[in-house]
Order: structure tokens, then sequence, then C-alpha cells
């Protein structure tokens, strides 16, 4: 991936993840790239806590890892939304939900 669409980080044991989600969509997908973050679509809906369930479940999937392995640490009430990955590098991640494959 390029410099420009790093939106994964190496930290200690794992890596963070940088989100922008689209609750209420018609699918989960992974939409894009938006300010730096990969933009999510969730059907769940931003109510008491739904949309960021559904995003660590969807992100556990598309990573081949249990649910306990995300953590939500930034952003519970926002789109802009910061998730710690333990036992993936950053470079594994982007690859993981790389735009290039086929969805």
């Amino acid at each position: 991936m390029n410099p420009g669409c790093e939106f994964a980080r190496d930290v200690a044991d794992g890596c963070t993840v940088s989100v922008r989600v689209q609750p209420g969509a018609k699918r989960d997908a992974v939409l894009g790239l938006h300010a730096g973050a990969i933009k999510v679509a969730l059907t769940a809906p931003p109510v008491d806590g739904r949309a960021n369930d559904a995003l660590v479940a969807f992100l556990a999937e598309q990573l081949d890892l249990p649910r306990f392995r995300l953590e939500l640490i930034a952003g519970a009430s926002s789109r802009s939304k910061v998730i710690r990955v333990t036992g993936k590098s950053a470079a594994e991640v982007q690859a993981a939900l790389s735009l290039t494959r086929d969805a």
C-alpha cells in the first residue's frame, strides 16, 4: 500500500486501526478510505453501542481473529473510531482489509 493510505499503525503486541463508520447501511462492507481512516459501512444502527459491537464483529471476521483481540479504544460515540488489534501487525491488517481484493 502506498504511504498515503496507512490507516493502521504498529504498537506493542499489535496495531491500531483508524476507522470511519457509516451505520445504518444496506450491508456490512469496507468502502474505501476517508481522511486517513478505512471507511466501513455497517447495517447496525448507531443506537446503544450496536454499531460499535457490529464494527468489532465485522473487523474480527475480516481479520480472522477472535473478537477479544479487538478493542475500541477511542470514538465510542463518534463515527471516527480507533480499534486496537492484538496479534496482527499494521501490514497484516492493511493487507486483510485491502480494497484491491474482490468484494
